[in-house]
Formats: C-alpha cells, structure tokens, sequence
C-alpha cells in the first residue's frame, strides 16, 4: 500500500478535501478508523493517507500527533466539539460597531484559546463605522496584540496579511463582524460565504457551516470558523480558570489563602487589584461568570 502525509482542509459528512504534495484529493475513513473516532478528524489534522485507489479518492488510516486542538461545546450540547488541529495564532475577531463590540463573549474565546496553549490576538473590524480604541485598549493593556482594520477601506489589512503570511492562523468571533469578508480580502478568490448583519437583530446570519482551512498564496493558512453567539468551556478545572487570565496569573500567589477563588475571601489580591483599577471590572464580571459556569457543569459529560 502506497501511503502520504496530507492535511485536512474541509469537513462535509465522511467526505475530506485533503491537500498533499501531489495536490488536493478527495478522502474519506478507512476500516477501523471510521468505526472508532470518525467523528473526531477535523482541519488542520495531519493525515496519513493510502493512495491506491483507483477512483482518486483516499483512504484516511491514521492521523499523525497533534501540537494542539481548539475545541468548543455549545450550551445544549453534552460533549466537545473538536474545531481545529495544529494551530498557530487563534485571532479573536470583533467589529467596533455594528454589531456592537461582545466584551464577555471575546475573553470566552480568548480563555479558550488559553486553555489550550495556543497564542491569541484580537481584530478589530469596521474601524470606518466607529473608533476602534475603547475595545482595543481593554485587550492591549492585558498585552494581547491588537490589530485595527476595515475590510471596507483597507485600514490595516497589509499589516495584518504580514502576521498570518506562512502561519496557520484561525479567525474566530461572532457573526456579522466582517471576518470572513476579511478573510476573502486576504486571500483573492477566498469565496468564503457572507452575509450582511440583519438589521432586525443587529447580528449577522450564520454562513460559514463548518470549520474551513484555505491555504495562502504567500504560505501558510486561514482557518475560518462557524458565527456563534455562545461557545461552552471545556475540560477547564475550575482552579485552574484563573491562568486563562494574563493578567491575573502574577497575583494568584498573592492571595492569604492558598485555596482562594478570588470571590469573596478576605485578602484577594485579584479583587484587590480590581478594587484599585489594575484590572479591568470586566474582564473580571467575565471571570465570575466563567468560573459559575465551570462549577455548574456535569463533572462528566457523555
């Protein structure tokens, strides 16, 4: 049997688009692969493929380690959703205006990306509709790199093409933002699904499915991900949540008591600093509702 190494582009049913040295391919699960984890390939993954079919399409047999993997739980959902493999840079994606900046929902994001030690960033879209600095500001003083765009007028596009040129880089965020109007900027000929954002709701309409990985003329690649309003933590110990948080890491060992979960002890040194303005209140409100919402979940899930 004649194998290769391919990455797994694109997800639609039991049906891959695999991109190897000899060119894109068709592939779907072989034997006991499909039976045992069919449901857990997704972009990114580097593949080991057969090649001997003769109708062109491959047979995936295995899947080579992961550096890492970005993995997301919808509220009425009992179980992780694997997104993306092997990542580079998760780039959290907003617009200044319309829809109006989701602080709580960017830091969720943000912890995710944390969580599984992947480096983020923000992007701040539609700079043209309103200025982009209170929301810039709240993510550059924790020290996430900032970048202020407009897809509308080209405001910063350049410099951000220079960041995910030869990286594998995922784009994130709510929906109706502009990110895979972006997206389609970046790369010419993208043809990623938009939608313009409803002007009953204020929110953009869900066009993107499923997770896509687009290679980049320049090298490297663009993940685009599914709008979503709300995304569940997962596998993140509550004692732990803390550490998602740049800023508030140096204070943990500050604190009088050991066990403290920086809510209502004496001697907080996280409350402390929110107290006297060193960290912000809301990314703070954000680290209460996360870690509730960590305590109230099933320590298992089936």
């Amino acid at each position: 049997m004649t194998e290769t190494i391919g990455t797994i582009l694109e997800r639609e049913g039991g049906t891959f688009r695999v991109s190897t040295d000899q060119g894109e391919f068709t592939a779907i699960l072989r034997g006991k692969v499909k039976h045992r984890d069919g449901d857990r390939y997704v972009v990114g993954d580097r593949v080991r493929v057969d090649t001997e079919d003769p109708s062109g399409t491959l047979g995936i047999i295995s899947a080579e380690p992961r550096r890492n993997l970005l993995e997301r739980r919808s509220p009425d959902s009992r179980r992780a959703r694997p997104v993306a493999a092997n990542l580079d840079r998760v780039l959290v994606f907003t617009a200044a205006a319309n829809p109006e900046p989701l602080p709580q929902l960017l830091d969720r994001l943000l912890v995710i990306a944390e969580a599984n030690d992947i480096p983020a960033g923000v992007v701040v879209n539609k700079c043209d509709l309103a200025s982009p600095e209170p929301i810039a500001i709240r993510f550059e003083r924790i020290g996430y790199p900032v970048w202020r765009v407009s897809v509308k007028n080209g405001l910063g596009v350049e410099a951000l093409l220079a960041e995910v040129k030869g990286h594998v880089t995922l784009f994130t965020g709510p929906s109706g933002s502009g990110k895979s109007s972006l997206l389609n900027q970046l790369q010419p000929g993208l043809a990623l699904r938009t939608s313009a954002t409803s002007a009953k709701v204020g929110r953009g309409r869900h066009t993107t499915v499923s997770a896509v990985m687009a290679p980049l003329a320049m090298g490297g690649y663009l993940v685009d991900t599914p709008g979503f309003s709300d995304v569940g933590l997962w596998g993140i110990d509550p004692r732990g949540l803390m550490q998602c948080f740049p800023e508030m890491r140096p204070l943990i060992d500050q604190c009088k008591f050991a066990d403290c979960h920086h809510l209502i002890e004496p001697h907080c040194a996280v409350r402390g600093a929110v107290a006297d303005g060193t960290i912000d209140a809301g990314r703070y409100e954000s680290y209460r509702i996360l870690l509730g919402e960590i305590r109230a979940s099933p320590e298992q899930w089936e």
